[in-house]
């Protein structure tokens, strides 16, 4: 074990011990030899951003314990890791990623990407609710990963729903990021960029994670688990991001009303990372989309690219022009292309809201056109 040598408390990483009836619900129809499913959804630590191979992934690590501790069973294993991306989007494609897949067990992580307020403590909510009272009700583990230059993440508020749900949650910030602190290893011998793990960093990482899986097990074999299944949780938070729903060219037919010089993407997608494809693109000052969406809360996805300059937009919500919201291609990273997400519009008045997509600013010299990825309406 990595995490022995460097004297690491894995014990201190559970933030909540939380409810262990659905996880051993799983464990129990492993050993039993059952098939089951074990899912990964979060930003690009998920992904395995910085990992010298997938294999070498948090993720991948994680889910080669379940086989090793169940050879009986056939183990599926889903990657659902997007980087750049926040819990925000997550809800919103959770159905089509993570839960056709009929997943048995799910490890949640958006605590880098995720914010520390009460707008992410909403749609974390809101992923969280939809994964929990899906249809196969798949267990659920909340990791919270850390950056390890100053120890930010948004546990703070995914705490929080994890105590209201009574979901287990551990975190990397009282253990790997702790020995950081104390001196005992750089930020940069587990992360080269204080913020994505190596392999050092990712196996360390999921050392946390099985440390509290073979608790339960471990339980399950010689205790047994007396835990219930938790009864419906009433929200804490206005919860308007359970139901969202994103919209694509391939999805929108009667939503759109007015195309006036925007392109539909045609391009397949052939993986959930080839995050650019199913939207609109457009190129000329002026042109501009309209759709008609139900709900309370918007949010608009475009690309920022690397490739400057870009075009800019604007989003305008039920034509109200005093609040309309700039959509800036350009992006100033320098790590590639980004998928960005912005709240254009949150808690309206329940209904039918116009956004309005408009090109506000080109240059003769534009690299790239606007890449519209999809609008996503949220709320009842």
């Amino acid at each position: 074990m990595n995490a022995a040598n460097y004297g690491i408390d894995l014990k201190k990483g559970v933030l909540n011990k939380g409810n262990w009836y659905r996880i051993a619900h799983v464990m129990k129809k492993a050993i039993q030899g059952e098939d089951i499913t074990v899912g990964f959804l979060g930003g690009s630590i998920t992904q395995g951003c910085n990992a010298s191979a997938p294999e070498t992934c948090y993720a991948y690590l994680v889910y080669q314990w379940w086989c090793e501790k169940f050879p009986k069973s056939k183990i599926a294993y889903i990657n659902a890791g997007i980087g750049g991306t926040t819990s925000q989007f997550g809800v919103a494609r959770a159905e089509s990623d993570l839960l056709s897949k009929k997943i048995d067990f799910t490890v949640v992580e958006f605590s880098v990407n995720d914010e520390d307020n009460s707008h992410f403590l909403e749609t974390y909510e809101g992923l969280i609710r939809k994964i929990y009272y899906s249809e196969s009700k798949p267990a659920v583990l909340i990791v919270n990963s850390v950056r390890y230059d100053d120890g930010r993440n948004a546990q703070t508020q995914h705490i929080k729903v994890g105590k209201a749900y009574d979901i287990p949650c551990v975190s990397m910030k009282p253990t790997i990021y702790e020995k950081v602190l104390d001196g005992t290893f750089a930020s940069r011998d587990v992360s080269e960029d204080d913020l994505h793990p190596n392999d050092l960093g990712h196996c360390l990482m999921s050392e946390v994670i099985t440390d509290f899986l073979e608790a339960v097990y471990q339980g399950v074999i010689y205790t047994s688990v007396s835990d219930l299944e938790t009864e419906m949780v009433v929200p804490i938070s206005t919860n308007a991001y359970e139901d969202s729903i994103r919209l694509q060219n391939d999805n929108s037919d009667g939503v759109i009303t007015i195309n006036e010089g925007f392109l539909a993407d045609k391009e397949p997608q052939h993986n959930i990372r080839e995050i650019f494809r199913c939207g609109w693109t457009a190129q000329r000052k002026g042109a501009r989309i309209c759709f008609a969406v139900k709900g309370t809360c918007i949010g608009v996805q475009y690309r920022k690219s690397v490739s400057k300059p870009a075009p800019i937009a604007k989003a305008v919500i039920d034509h109200d022009e005093t609040h309309a919201v700039i959509l800036d291609g350009n992006f100033e990273e320098t790590w590639g292309d980004c998928l960005y997400l912005e709240t254009v519009a949150e808690h309206l008045p329940y209904g039918v809201h116009i956004v309005e997509i408009e090109l506000i600013q080109t240059h003769k010299e534009d690299k790239v056109p606007f890449y519209l990825v999809s609008i996503i309406s949220s709320g009842k």
